[in-house]
């Protein structure tokens, strides 16, 4: 399973999704939009519109197919098989 995680680095909620991501052991990659600059920033934002057109944080991609957006555990958990 391949897991991103885009979160901006002051957010609870991101925090959060981290922190669940954390606990079980799930491996993922992390990018914290907001200290990225430039086009790397843009290219980011392009992708997380692909899942979440309100580019709002967290967002969480697993398999480049499925998303879900903000800190919902139920739907993580689901998601995530954890």
């Amino acid at each position: 399973m391949n897991v991103k995680l885009y979160a901006l680095s002051t957010c609870g909620w991101c925090k959060k999704t981290k922190e669940l991501l954390d606990t079980n052991g799930v491996e993922y990659d992390l990018v914290y939009v907001d200290l990225l600059e430039g086009d790397e920033k843009e290219a980011v934002l392009d992708e997380v519109r692909k899942y979440n057109p309100r580019s709002s944080f967290p967002t969480v991609v697993v398999d480049d197919s499925r998303s879900v957006t903000g800190f919902k555990e139920d739907q993580l958990r689901e998601l995530l098989e954890i």
